[in-house]
């Protein structure tokens, strides 16, 4: 292994994601990964047996991603530019951190055109029911998202490319996929998704912790890590609870409560005790603090390559 075919690419695509986001026009392996999920859930997702399918299909399409990265890596790594160019063009893929802040930005926007506006622009990146939510809940909501999408749409795709390539990452990226299609907790899903919502618990588990001691790290707070694993362990999930409880450390607010999802009250527990009114120009904060994160990783990964390989 090189530095050069690990780091240049990694670059490439991290300063792709910062200048262009996810184009809606743009070709996605993830909505790939998604129309391969839904017909899958279509032919499998019935009585009896349900868990077992569920974890079949979890199983073939991770075993297929994994199968075809790999071989590809294989086929065009004798050719260094070739090799160099499908790289950055995955990690780019693999990245959603522009993506991420622009569409919390919108809500922002939107909500300082009305309410309704708000809770529409809302629905677009959160699986609560927005149509309740006043001005303070919608942008609890947006920074919960931000937060926990750090870690998974940021922090672990790049954790497994510094492990297993792109191979690792858009595995990675299909675990996460299957999590958000099929891991919920209803009767719809219960059965079906919850391999793939536990696997995705257990790919998360390292990222998740990262990003909070991150986000700590760039906002100087580290004092604060005694908070987050007080409030971060208290979420009904293993790893989203980290970040949140970070973001609420540093902005010293209340995150979490009751929320209704798919027609449900789902009373999740709160992180934080500050119940402050949350400020519109705190969503440039927040975005700052994504920024730093990711920027801070990238060059944490670079480092830790250089120290392993410093004559590549």
């Amino acid at each position: 292994m090189e530095y050069t075919t690990v780091i240049i690419p990694l670059l490439t695509g991290y300063i792709l994601d910062l200048l262009l986001g996810d184009p809606r026009w743009l070709p996605h392996p993830i909505r790939l990964f998604g129309n391969a999920i839904q017909y899958g859930e279509d032919q499998l997702n019935t009585s009896p047996f349900a868990f077992q399918k569920g974890r079949l299909l979890t199983i073939l399409l991770l075993t297929i991603t994994i199968l075809f990265f790999y071989l590809t890596h294989l086929i065009i790594a004798p050719y260094p530019i070739l090799h160099n160019i499908y790289t950055l063009i995955f990690v780019f893929y693999a990245l959603a951190n522009k993506s991420l802040i622009d569409e919390g930005k919108a809500v922002f926007k939107a909500l300082q055109q009305s309410l309704e506006q708000g809770r529409k622009r809302l629905s677009w990146i959160v699986g609560r029911e927005t149509d309740r939510l006043n001005p303070q809940q919608i942008k609890t909501a947006v920074f919960e998202t931000l937060s926990e999408n750090l870690s998974d749409g940021v922090i672990a795709p790049l954790f497994y490319y510094a492990l297993f390539g792109v191979t690792g990452a858009m595995s990675y990226k299909m675990i996460n996929t299957l999590d958000s299609m099929i891991g919920y907790k209803n009767q719809r899903y219960i059965d079906f998704g919850r391999f793939a919502a536990k696997l995705d618990d257990v790919a998360n588990y390292i990222p998740a912790r990262i990003t909070a001691f991150l986000m700590l790290l760039v906002t100087f707070k580290l004092h604060k890590i005694p908070f987050v694993i007080q409030y971060g362990k208290q979420h009904s999930s293993p790893n989203a609870g980290y970040p949140e409880a970070a973001l609420a450390a540093i902005l010293d607010c209340k995150f979490g409560g009751p929320n209704y999802y798919h027609g449900k009250l789902v009373n999740k527990p709160f992180i934080g005790n500050n119940d402050r009114i949350l400020k519109d120009e705190e969503i440039k904060t927040v975005a700052r603090i994504n920024q730093k994160v990711t920027f801070i990783f990238v060059l944490l990964i670079c480092s830790v390559y250089y120290f392993l390989y410093p004559n590549t």
